[in-house]
Formats: structure tokens, C-alpha cells, sequence
């Protein structure tokens, strides 16, 4: 499962930033029980508090695990250096994952352009995927990409590539980028994931190898964030 929960505070709010700033505890536990109910292997969080007072100082990804009994990683979005790292409330978020077997290795890579840079590198048994949250400006947001083909290139495993790739002129952004990896889309149909009131644009994306083959792909009707969450169903053929 991918979802973007917007640090647990709520759906799409008519004002820009608004509900940013509001605490999670009612939100984030209608989240919790609806990740149980889906009962997610693998699930990649985007947007998660790690621990500022939205969410009672707690962070939620480790939350979410515990609730699961599952592994977890997490780390901030901004790079160390970074002067964001320095402002409350937004040195507490990052991105997530949380995963039922056991991580064999984590990398935390940093594009080096853009505001949120964060990519999370997971390698489990026979599988690797990377978590990204890409920019929200259009040149940005391709040299992020040029990056990110030069991490995914030499992956020897099958993997996943998925985030909220804020795309907001839609796949065609990634024409390029998909025929350099070789990488399928698992949302076929193109369906949109924002806003999770009246969806109208398919920001949300699970890219995978071609030795991945899907066998179900969903996006549950839910408005606990602005963003849908996309369910990928899949199995890895040889």
C-alpha cells in the first residue's frame, strides 16, 4: 500500500495549507484502522509527523508498526544541513516505511535540488523499493527524476518505485523517464488520486519492474488525507 496521510490531519481543505496545523489523534486512529483492515505486507507512508505536537509527540510511523507488528523506517524529508531541519512542526516530517518482513538494508538518499528530497531505498528478500515525495515545481521535479533514474538503473532485484510524484500534468511527465527504467505502471486505467474528495488529478504513482506482475490494483474510496491510498496486489514471477 502507498498512502500519502498528510501527517494525519485530515482531508482536503478549500484554503492552501489549511488543516496543516491541526492535531492528528482523531484522523490518524480512523487511518490506523483502516491500514489494519487492508492488512498491508509493505506499505510506504507519505506525509508522516514524527513527533511534534500535531501528533502528541509521537511518531507515527512507529505507531503504525507497532500496530501491525511490523519493521519500520523512517527519516525526515530535509537533508541534515538543511535550514528547514531547524523549524518546529517541519523538522518533524518525513517519509515512511513500514513493512511485515524482515529489511535487509536501508539507504536515505537526498536529490540534490528541490525542497523535499528525500528518497528511501528498502531492500527486503527478493525485492526493492523506493519511496519518494517529488517536487512541486515542473523543472525541479525532472532533474529529481534524472536522479532518480540513476538510483534505480542499478537495482539487480525486482523492484517498486512509488510516491507522490506531484504530477500535475499527469503521466505524460514520465514518458521519459519509465522508457529509460523500463519500469509498468500498476494504476493501468490511469485513475486520478487527488483530491481525495472529487479526485481529478493521478498524482499518486507505483511504478514496477517487468518481473513484478500484478494481480490487483485498488484505490479504496477513503478520505482520512487529500490523497487517495493506492492497494497494489502482486507477485514476483521466476
Amino acid at each position: 500500500m502507498l498512502y500519502n496521510i498528510r501527517y494525519g490531519t485530515g482531508g482536503h481543505w478549500y484554503f492552501p495549507w489549511s488543516g496543516y496545523l491541526r492535531r492528528t489523534s482523531d484522523t490518524f486512529a480512523s487511518v490506523i484502522r483502516f491500514i489494519k483492515d487492508q492488512d498491508p505486507d509493505i506499505l510506504g507512508l507519505v506525509e508522516v509527523d514524527a513527533g511534534s505536537f500535531r501528533s502528541g509527540r509521537q511518531n507515527q510511523a512507529e505507531i503504525i508498526a507497532a500496530a501491525l507488528g511490523h519493521y519500520h523506517a523512517y527519516r525526515s524529508k530535509y537533508p541534515e544541513a538543511w535550514p528547514l531541519r531547524l523549524v518546529p512542526v517541519v523538522n518533524q516530517q518525513g517519509n515512511a516505511f513500514v513493512t511485515r518482513d524482515t529489511i535487509m538494508n536501508q539507504h536515505f538518499h537526498y536529490f540534490e535540488r528541490g525542497i523535499k528530497r528525500l528518497v528511501i531505498e528498502l531492500e527486503l528478500e527478493d525485492l526493492t523499493i523506493f519511496l519518494v515525495h517529488l517536487s512541486l515545481r515542473f523543472r525541479i521535479r525532472h532533474l529529481q527524476l534524472h536522479d532518480l533514474y540513476s538510483l534505480v538503473r542499478g537495482t539487480r532485484k525486482p523492484h517498486i518505485v512509488a510516491g507522490d510524484f506531484n504530477l500535475f500534468s499527469g503521466e505524460r511527465e514520465i514518458g521519459l523517464f519509465r522508457a529509460a527504467t523500463g519500469l509498468l505502471t500498476a494504476n493501468v486505467k490511469g485513475d486520478p488520486s487527488f483530491p481525495s474528495s472529487a479526485p481529478r488529478r493521478q498524482l499518486d504513482f507505483i511504478l514496477h519492474s517487468p518481473e513484478i506482475r500484478t494481480r490487483n490494483f485498488a484505490m479504496p474510496d477513503v478520505k482520512y488525507s487529500d490523497h487517495l491510498p493506492l492497494v497494489y496486489d502482486f507477485e514476483i514471477e521466476g
